[in-house]
C-alpha cells in the first residue's frame, strides 16, 4: 500500500469528507517525498483512486490546496506542487484576518508589533549598505510626501520601510507574517495619518529613529525604537470608536 492509499484510509477512519481525504493524502505525499517541490501531480485516473475518491472530489481536494498555495496549475501540462515557500503557504493568512471586525484590528496591530519588533533586532545584525541606503531613499520619499500632503504616498513608503525591515531579517517565514498582516493594518494608519495632522512627522521622526539604531547595528534600539513606533498606531486606535475607522476605504 502505497502512502497515499495509506493517507486515504487513516483519513476515512478519522470521519473525514472526500475533499479531505485529498487534501489529506497529498498533503502525506509531499511529506514523505513522494512528492517534492516542482513535481507534477500524478494524473487524475491514477490518483484518484489511490486516495479512494471520485474524480469530482479529487478536483475539489485539487482547488483547496490551490488556494492554500501548496498546487498550483500550468496550463496545458498540469497540476504540480509549487515552491512550498513561507510566502505562499502564509498568504491565506490574510483572508483570515480580513474577515475580523473592526474591534479586533487593534489585535492584529498588537500581532505585528511583537512580529516587527523581533524583524527589527534581527534585521539590526544582518542589514547590509545597500539595503540602508535603500531605506534611507524611502524615508525621503516619505518627506517629501508629507511636505505635499499626500497621505497616500506617505502610507505607500511607510509600507516599503517596514517591508524592507522584514526582509532584512533573514526569516522568510517572520517575512511572510509582517507582510500578510501588514497589507491589513493599512485603513486604521491612513485613518490616524487623516484624523491627526501631525501623525505624518512624528511617523517620520520615528522611522528615522529606527533607522539610526539598523545603521548602527544595535537590536536592543531597534526592537525599542520599532515598539514605540507601532504603539503609537495601536494607542490611536483604542482611543477612537471602530465605527470611525470603518468609514475610511
Amino acid at each position: 500500500m502505497t502512502t497515499a492509499e495509506e493517507a486515504a484510509v487513516d483519513a476515512d477512519r478519522g470521519g473525514m469528507s472526500q475533499t479531505d481525504v485529498v487534501v489529506y493524502g497529498i498533503k502525506k505525499m509531499i511529506l514523505d517525498g513522494e512528492l517534492a517541490p516542482g513535481d507534477q501531480l500524478p494524473i487524475e485516473k491514477d490518483l484518484a483512486p489511490r486516495l479512494g475518491v471520485s474524480r469530482g472530489s479529487l478536483r475539489e481536494g485539487v482547488r483547496a490546496l490551490s488556494i492554500m498555495g501548496v498546487l498550483e496549475t500550468r496550463r496545458g501540462s498540469g497540476m504540480y506542487v509549487t515552491k512550498l515557500d513561507a510566502s505562499l503557504l502564509l498568504a491565506p493568512m490574510g483572508f483570515v484576518v480580513d474577515l475580523q471586525q473592526t474591534a479586533g484590528a487593534q489585535h492584529v496591530h498588537s500581532v505585528r508589533r511583537v512580529l516587527e519588533t523581533d524583524a527589527a533586532a534581527r534585521a539590526a545584525m544582518r542589514i547590509t549598505e545597500s539595503e540602508l541606503e535603500e531605506a534611507d531613499r524611502i524615508l525621503g520619499e516619505a518627506e517629501r510626501a508629507i511636505e505635499a500632503v499626500d497621505h497616500e504616498a506617505v502610507l505607500e513608503a511607510d509600507m516599503a520601510f517596514h517591508k524592507l525591515i522584514a526582509t532584512a531579517s533573514g526569516n522568510p517565514v517572520l517575512q511572510a507574517l509582517i507582510e500578510a498582516l501588514s497589507s491589513r493594518t493599512v485603513r486604521g494608519r491612513m485613518w490616524r495619518a487623516i484624523a491627526d495632522e501631525n501623525a505624518d512627522r512624528a511617523t517620520a521622526l520615528e522611522h528615522r529613529a529606527i533607522l539610526r539604531a539598523l545603521a548602527e547595528g544595535d537590536p536592543l534600539a531597534a526592537q525599542t525604537r520599532m515598539s514605540n513606533h507601532l504603539l503609537e498606531v495601536e494607542s490611536f486606535l483604542r482611543a477612537r470608536p471602530p465605527l470611525e475607522i470603518e468609514d475610511i476605504e
